[in-house]
């Protein structure tokens, strides 16, 4: 078994911040929302049908893992999210991915959809650092 790579590109937008059971989960470097990115660890997965039933499964559970700790993101922000955004969109990146983000009915693109939008804001190294350690003792 080779050890697990995420693509290239999502170096670029986002940092490493846990391993779960099934995901390496990452955190989108984008201030205006919580973000969370899971990359389910298996080699050659693109599409969800890669993965096998148990694998579907472990991964629904971790998107629902990763909604309830955006929210709690949010609400530690004093920002609490009104609407989770899961998609797995795909068409930039192939490798198999789920985003989970946090809308709030007052951010700046709602109710439009965030992909593919500009405007992003780092995050600054002290919130980076800070939301990095709420997910991992999550």
């Amino acid at each position: 078994m080779t050890e697990f790579r995420a693509d290239p590109a999502f170096e670029a937008g986002s940092v490493f911040a846990a391993e779960w059971p099934l995901c390496q989960v990452r955190l989108q470097d984008d201030a205006r929302f919580p973000w969370l990115i899971l990359l389910p660890r298996v080699d050659g997965a693109v599409e969800l049908d890669d993965l096998s039933r148990d694998q579907r499964a472990a991964l629904m559970e971790e998107v629902v893992r990763a909604g309830e700790l955006v929210r709690a993101l949010g609400r530690a922000a004093g920002r609490p999210v009104d609407k989770l955004n899961t998609a797995a969109l795909g068409n930039v990146t192939r490798q198999l991915h789920v985003h989970v983000v946090g809308r709030r009915r007052d951010d700046g693109l709602w109710p439009d959809p965030i992909w593919g939008r500009p405007g992003a804001r780092p995050l600054s190294a002290d919130d980076k650092a800070a939301l990095l350690r709420a997910i991992r003792e999550a």
